[in-house]
C-alpha cells in the first residue's frame, strides 16, 4: 500500500497553508489557513474493507513549563509525547484520494462538529465518514475564547520556543472490518488501539514543520 500527498513531498516541510498556524514577526504566531493537505493512496490490499487515517506529531513537549514562553527554549532533548491532528475512520475502499481543503478551512473557535462528516464518494454515493476529537480540545480547554471539542484536522502548531523540528505524520491503515469499532466520541489515541489486530497494511507519508524563527529558516 502507498500514500502520498501533493501538497508537500514525503519529508518535506508542511505548507504554511496546512497548518494551524504561521511565524509572525511581530507576535510570534497568528493563525493560517488551516487547510489539511491533499493525500491519495494506492494498492489498498484485498480483503480490506475500510481504511482508517491517522495523523500524528510524536515531539510534543512532555512537559509544558517553557511552552510559549519568553526568554526560555523548549529544549531539544527534553521527552516527548504523541499529539494527535487528525482522525479519519469508516473510509470506504473506494475512495482513493483527499483534496487539500476539503475537509478543513480555517480555525473554527470552539472546534469543527462531529463525528459524523458526510463525504460525497466519486462515483455519486453520499458516504457517511467518521472523525474523532484532535488534541487541541486539551490544549484550548482552558481559553474561554477557544474551548470545545476539536474534531478533525487541526494542523501544526509547534511552540515557537521550541528547538525540535516537529514531524507530522499521516498514516493509512486497511483494515479487514468494514466499520471503525467506536462508537460517539473517541480520540486519536483510543483509534489506534481500537484497530490493533484488524489491521492487513498500513502507509505513511510525514511533513516537517517550525514556528521556531531560528529552526524554520534550516528547513527552508
Amino acid at each position: 500500500m502507498n500514500i502520498w500527498s501533493d501538497s508537500f513531498i514525503d519529508g518535506g516541510v508542511v505548507p504554511p497553508e496546512c497548518a494551524l498556524c504561521v511565524i509572525d514577526p511581530g507576535n510570534h504566531v497568528r493563525f493560517s489557513r488551516n487547510r489539511n493537505p491533499h493525500l491519495a493512496w494506492d494498492d489498498v490490499p484485498h480483503g480490506t474493507q475500510s481504511l482508517v487515517l491517522l495523523c500524528h506529531d510524536p515531539d510534543v513537549p512532555s512537559v509544558g513549563n517553557d511552552v510559549n514562553q519568553p526568554d526560555r527554549v523548549v529544549p531539544l532533548h527534553l521527552p516527548r509525547v504523541d499529539f494527535y491532528h487528525w482522525t479519519l475512520v469508516d473510509i470506504p475502499v473506494a475512495l482513493k484520494t483527499l483534496a487539500e481543503g476539503g475537509l478543513s478551512e480555517g480555525v473554527t473557535p470552539q472546534g469543527k462538529t462531529g463525528p459524523l462528516l458526510p463525504f460525497m464518494v466519486k462515483n455519486g454515493t453520499e458516504h457517511q465518514l467518521r472523525q474523532g476529537v484532535n488534541d487541541y480540545t486539551g490544549w484550548f480547554a482552558s481559553d474561554p475564547a477557544m474551548a470545545g471539542e476539536y474534531y478533525g484536522y487541526d494542523g501544526p502548531c509547534p511552540p515557537w520556543n521550541d528547538e525540535r523540528v516537529h514531524t507530522y505524520i499521516f498514516t493509512l491503515y486497511a483494515l479487514d472490518i468494514p466499520r471503525f469499532p467506536l462508537e460517539g466520541r473517541f480520540t486519536g489515541a483510543e483509534a489506534r488501539l481500537a484497530i490493533v489486530g484488524h489491521i492487513l497494511d498500513e502507509a505513511r507519508v510525514f511533513g516537517v514543520y517550525s514556528l521556531n524563527p531560528e529552526v524554520a529558516a534550516t528547513l527552508a
